[in-house]
C-alpha cells in the first residue's frame, strides 16, 4: 500500500484518521461495549459483567495491525479482536470474560463498526460541504452582476454572470447536503442478528437486546437484521457519489477558467502551491486538480459498494468483504475533494476584468441573437435571422467588429439606429433573468441554513 506516500496529497489528516483501521477498531469496540450495555439492561448479563467489558472496550489497549493479521485466517478481523478482548476483561473478571461477543456474529460488529465510521466520517465532510456552500453564496453574491461569457460545448455562446456560475454551484452543493443529512439522519441503523439473523441464541431477548443496543449507540434500530440487505451501504455510497459528482463539476469549472487563455479566476495563491517542478512561471489548480482526482475515485468506489448488493442468502460470500476498504476510501477521499473544494471557493480569485475582455473574443458575435430579436421587431424573424447571419459572415471573414458590419448594413439601418445597435450589442443587457436566478439561490441557502 503506498497511503504514506500519496495519501496526504489527497485526504487531510482528519478524514484520514476517521476512516483509517484505528477508527473501525475504536468503532467496533464501542459495539461491543454497548451490546454489553444492552445484554444487561435486558437482563442476560449481570451488569458488572457489562461494566467490565465496557471498560475495557478501549482502543488503546489493542494493535490495529495485529488484529489484522491475526484476522487472516478468518477473513474478517472480529474474530481476533474478541479473542484479545475476552483476555483483558478476563484480567479484570473471568465470569464477566465469560459474555463478550454474547449472541453477535462477526458481521453484526463489522457493520455496526462501518455505521459508526460513517457516521463520524460524515459529520466531519458536512463541516466542510457547509463551507463550500457558505463560500458559493458570498460568490454568487458579490459577483451578481459581474459579466462573463457563457459557454457551451466550450465556446462561447451568450453573456451569463460569474453570480449564476457560482448560485449554479450553490444549489447543487445544496441538493448534495440535503442527501448526505439524510442519510446521517436516519439511514445509519445498527446491525444485530447473530448467525442467521433470528438472534436464536438470545431466547426472547433478541428484540429487547436490539433496542437497546441502537439506542445505546444512538444509531436507528432496523425492522430486522440486514446482513444481505445492503440497502444502506448503497445509499452511502449514492450519497458520497452525489457529492463526489458536484465537488467535481465545481473543480472542473475552476481548472477551465484558470486556463492561461482564459484567466479569469485563480485559486488562492500559498507557498509553493500549484508550483511546477520545471515551469516556475506556472500557477496550477492543484485544489480543483486533486480535488478532481478524488472524486473520480470515490464514484468508481461508490460502483464497488453498490455492486456488492448482490449477495447468497443470509451471508454473502465475498461481496460483502469488498465494502469495507472501499467504504473507508470512499469516505476519505469525499471529505479530501470536499475541503479542498471548501479551500479553493473560500480563497478564489475572481476577475472581472479579465471576464469583461473576454466578453470581446468574439468581436459583437456574442450578442448575435440579441441584435436578431431586436431586429426582427421590424421586419420579421426570418428576414432579420438572415441579415445578421450575412452581418456575422461578413464580419469573420474581414476580421472586423459586428458592429462595423451592422452599422454598414442598409437592410438594418432603415430599422435600427446607431443607438439601438450599440444597446443590442451591450452584453449587460442580455442576461435574461440571471440576477433573479441568483436571489433564488441565495433564498434557497437561507432557508437551509446558512452556516
Amino acid at each position: 500500500m503506498s497511503g504514506d506516500l500519496f495519501g496526504p496529497i489527497f485526504v487531510p489528516d482528519s478524514f484520514r484518521e476517521a476512516a483509517s483501521g484505528r477508527a473501525w477498531l475504536r468503532a467496533m469496540l464501542d459495539a461491543e461495549a454497548a451490546l454489553a450495555v444492552a445484554e444487561a439492561r435486558a437482563g442476560l448479563i449481570p451488569a458488572g459483567a457489562a461494566r467490565a467489558i465496557a471498560r475495557c472496550c478501549d482502543a488503546g489497549l489493542f494493535d490495529a495491525g495485529e488484529i489484522g493479521h491475526a484476522g487472516r485466517p478468518a477473513g474478517n478481523p472480529v474474530p481476533a479482536l474478541v479473542r484479545a478482548l475476552t483476555e483483558e476483561v478476563s484480567k479484570v473478571s473471568e465470569d464477566a470474560a465469560r459474555h463478550v461477543h454474547r449472541g453477535a456474529t462477526s458481521q453484526d460488529i463489522t457493520d455496526t463498526a462501518a455505521m459508526l465510521v460513517s457516521r463520524r466520517s460524515f459529520d466531519l465532510i458536512l463541516g466542510e460541504v457547509d463551507g463550500v456552500a457558505g463560500a458559493c453564496a458570498r460568490l454568487a453574491e458579490r459577483h451578481r452582476g459581474t459579466l462573463m461569457a457563457g459557454r457551451t460545448l466550450l465556446q462561447q455562446a451568450l453573456p451569463t454572470t460569474f453570480g449564476l456560475k457560482a448560485a449554479g454551484w450553490l444549489v447543487s452543493v445544496l441538493e448534495a447536503r440535503r442527501r448526505l443529512r439524510e442519510v446521517r439522519g436516519s439511514g445509519l441503523a445498527a446491525q444485530l442478528g447473530g448467525a442467521a439473523g433470528t438472534l436464536a441464541s438470545l431466547g426472547g431477548s433478541g428484540l429487547p437486546v436490539l433496542r437497546e443496543f441502537a439506542l445505546e449507540l444512538g444509531l436507528a434500530e432496523p425492522t430486522l437484521p440486514w446482513h444481505t440487505d445492503r440497502t444502506r451501504v448503497s445509499n452511502l455510497a449514492g450519497a458520497l457519489s452525489l457529492l463526489a459528482g458536484v465537488l467535481a463539476k465545481i473543480s472542473q469549472d475552476v481548472i477551465l477558467l484558470a486556463q492561461t487563455e482564459i484567466g479569469e479566476v485563480a485559486e488562492p495563491a500559498g507557498e509553493g502551491r500549484g508550483g511546477s517542478s520545471t515551469l516556475p512561471h506556472k500557477r496550477n489548480p492543484v485544489l480543483s486538480v486533486t480535488a478532481s482526482a478524488n472524486a473520480r475515485r470515490v464514484q468508481d468506489l461508490a460502483g464497488t459498494l453498490q455492486a456488492a448488493m448482490i449477495q447468497e442468502h443470509e451471508r454473502a460470500a465475498g461481496a460483502w468483504h469488498s465494502e469495507w476498504e472501499a467504504l473507508s476510501d470512499a469516505l476519505a477521499l469525499a471529505g479530501g475533494a470536499a475541503a479542498n473544494v471548501r479551500e479553493a471557493t473560500e480563497g478564489l480569485e475572481v476577475r472581472p476584468e479579465k471576464m469583461r475582455e473576454n466578453l470581446g473574443a468574439t468581436g459583437g458575435m456574442l450578442l448575435a441573437e440579441n441584435v436578431t430579436t431586436v431586429l426582427s421587431e421590424g421586419l420579421g424573424r426570418l428576414r432579420a435571422h438572415d441579415l445578421v447571419e450575412a452581418a456575422c459572415r461578413r464580419a469573420l471573414e474581414a476580421g472586423r467588429h459586428l458592429r462595423e458590419e451592422l452599422l454598414q448594413d442598409p437592410g438594418i439601418r432603415e430599422v435600427l439606429s446607431e443607438g439601438e445597435i450599440d444597446a443590442a450589442l451591450d452584453p449587460a443587457g442580455y442576461v435574461g433573468s440571471a440576477g433573479a436566478f441568483v436571489d433564488r439561490a441565495l433564498e434557497l441557502h437561507r432557508e437551509e441554513g446558512a452556516s
